[in-house]
């Protein structure tokens, strides 16, 4: 099955060792493969993304946030995009910062409805 994120919100359900939290919201546009989207609340001010999906349920990610202390902060992702018994949507991302410590974790998300 091919997934598609267009005008989809998700909210993070566990994030080890980042900045977003149950507080911060993802809207995800899609056309074609090429991917967008705005992210904002909790300890984020305001974030963009930019990525693609690379197969139909994988997708790379750029992202890039000010956090409500004034830091910019930007790094990188792979994810895996699924469904839950529900029947929404699910992303699954390992991503690490580009600047800073260089750090990274996995993080889970769900879909918004």
């Amino acid at each position: 099955m091919r997934y598609n994120l267009d005008n989809k919100r998700f909210v993070t359900t566990h994030n080890e060792s980042g900045l977003s939290s149950a507080h911060t919201i993802f809207h995800y546009f899609q056309e074609g493969d090429t991917i967008r989207g705005s992210y904002k609340g909790g300890e984020v001010k305001t974030g963009l993304l930019v990525g693609k999906q690379t197969a139909p349920n994988q997708i790379m990610l750029r992202f890039q946030c000010i956090t409500q202390a004034g830091i910019l902060m930007s790094g990188q992702s792979e994810g895996t995009i699924g469904q839950n018994d529900a029947g929404l949507l699910t992303l699954e991302f390992s991503w690490r910062w580009l600047d800073g410590d260089q750090s990274g974790g996995i993080s889970h998300y769900v879909e918004i409805v």
